[in-house]
């Protein structure tokens, strides 16, 4: 993919974004389920509900979705906060496959992490990937994340992460 014109924007996921986070999920499935457990059928045949249940969470305030989205509305990433509790998150990030290698991933958790600051008082994240994922370690590491042990993730070796904000 040639290098985007404009730097997409993080924004805060809303109702309006779920044609285009649709489209994102089911175009990267078979690359996210490499790296990732797959989503399952479910989840696309009842994406309206999900998405609907996502926003009463993040309503709650017991999570923070957003969408890392191009100038002509094309869903390029997520960056999620989830499990919201006392001033800490579990940061997860995926980037569509045909915009990796351009920086969006530590782009976007960068953004991530100082409007976890900034905007959510938050004042520590985890995050956490499997062994054969370099791009998210790299990613992690670059964002200055500390590794804090081995883990499994569906099976697989990982290792967890956290960072002070």
């Amino acid at each position: 993919m040639p290098p985007l014109s404009t730097a997409p924007e993080l924004q805060l996921l809303g109702p309006e974004h779920a044609p285009a986070l649709l489209a994102f999920e089911e175009a990267n499935r078979a690359y996210f389920a490499a790296s990732v457990p797959d989503r399952g059928d479910d989840y696309f045949r009842d994406f309206a509900a999900r998405h609907s249940a996502l926003l009463a969470e993040q309503a709650e305030g017991v999570c923070y979705f957003h969408v890392l989205v191009d100038d002509a509305g094309e869903v390029l990433g997520r960056v999620n906060l989830v499990d919201v509790a006392e001033g800490s998150a579990e940061l997860g990030y995926r980037i569509a496959e045909r915009a990796t290698g351009q920086g969006l991933a530590t782009r976007a958790v960068r953004q991530a992490c100082d409007l976890a600051v900034t905007a959510y008082g938050l004042t520590e994240l985890r995050a956490s990937t499997t062994l054969d994922n370099p791009g998210s370690r790299a990613v992690l590491a670059r964002t200055g994340f500390v590794p804090t042990g081995d883990i499994r993730l569906d099976g697989r070796p990982g290792t967890s992460y956290v960072l002070a904000l």
